[in-house]
């Protein structure tokens, strides 16, 4: 099988090399061009591409595919929302990794809230300059506090460990409870209504798309904390920006953005930052944003490569298509 590997970074070789050639001999080529509808015509010749979360494959793309002869897209990722499955449905397979290591995400979240609570990524700032005041990194104690966990996944389901872990109360919110998982589920509008704390581990669907957004502000409690560590699109950023204004938020910790890409996993350090929205985001002091590096551990990279190319081989054998997404 031959698979041409889109958005290729230095760390995505680093476990895909190895075990392919320990185990499988696949031809793969890296490239470090995102997929979209220019580089597409790079897939000519292989049986395969492999993508990231912000490489996106549209109709008209998928039907290039199918004339080019590829039979299956790779998804490097759990979630699927940026292609379009109905367009591949009888034309060609898409298969994703659906679990590489919730603990992960989870503990990201988590740190993430950490960090924005107690201002850690400022106090670490300020000492390194010998400025040892600490007027204004006051945060406050998790022990106790209501979490409000949206998803309950497999890395919903780490977060709500953590929570519990800070002796936090958790409810939770997903429209398919787990009757087997010991929290109190209840609606989302109670769930708004009065967590502490709001973190987000839910699909991005047509269903949550904007799920945070005026409404959904509206109902929450001054000082709340918002944590966004699975798609961007999730919340409504002008909403965001606007609850934050009006200090609806003790802190807001986002590792993921709806327009992020083109700028998350980039070097844009020399460039004018075009995009308004995010450059509001990276000027209120209560919000840390990171670029969607929650995944990024030894483990959940291993596991991403050797879930890929296990798809990659069941798909080359004619096996059972257990991680398809298309039905």
């Amino acid at each position: 099988m031959k698979i041409a590997f889109y958005s290729t970074k230095p760390y995505d070789k680093i476990w895909f090399e190895s075990l392919n050639r320990e185990k499988y001999g696949f031809t793969i080529d890296f490239l470090e061009s995102p997929c979209k509808e220019a580089s597409i015509s790079l897939a000519r010749g292989y049986d395969a591409i492999c993508i990231f979360v912000n490489d996106h494959v549209t109709a008209p793309m998928i039907q290039k595919l199918h004339q080019m002869g590829v039979k299956g897209i790779l998804l490097r990722s759990s979630g699927y929302n940026n292609v379009d499955l109905k367009a591949a449905k009888d034309k060609i397979a898409v298969l994703r990794v659906p679990s590489y290591s919730p603990e992960a995400v989870a503990e990201y979240a988590m740190a993430m809230l950490l960090t924005v609570n107690r201002y850690t990524h400022k106090a670490y700032t300020r000492t390194r300059e010998f400025n040892m005041n600490i007027n204004g990194l006051m945060g406050q104690d998790l022990f106790r506090k209501t979490a409000g966990i949206v998803g309950t996944g497999k890395i919903g389901q780490a977060m709500i460990r953590i929570c519990k872990g800070f002796s936090m109360d958790v409810l939770a919110y997903d429209p398919y409870p787990d009757e087997h998982l010991s929290v109190k589920y209840v609606e989302k509008e109670e769930l708004f209504r009065d967590s502490d704390v709001i973190s987000l581990h839910c699909p991005l669907t047509d269903e949550t798309h904007h799920l945070i957004d005026k409404e959904s502000i509206g109902q929450m409690k001054k000082g709340v904390y918002l944590v966004n560590t699975s798609r961007g699109a999730l919340i409504d950023t002008s909403c965001l920006i606007e609850g934050l204004i009006q200090g609806i938020f003790a802190g807001v910790g986002l590792d993921v953005y709806e327009e992020e890409e083109g700028v998350f996993y980039e070097d844009r350090s020399n460039d004018i930052m075009m995009d308004e929205e995010l450059a509001r985001l990276t000027s209120f002091p209560n919000v840390l944003i990171s670029s969607h590096m929650g995944f990024f551990t030894k483990e959940a990279t291993k596991a991403i490569a050797e879930v890929t190319l296990e798809n990659a081989y069941a798909l080359e054998q004619g096996k059972e298509l257990k991680n398809s997404v298309v039905s």
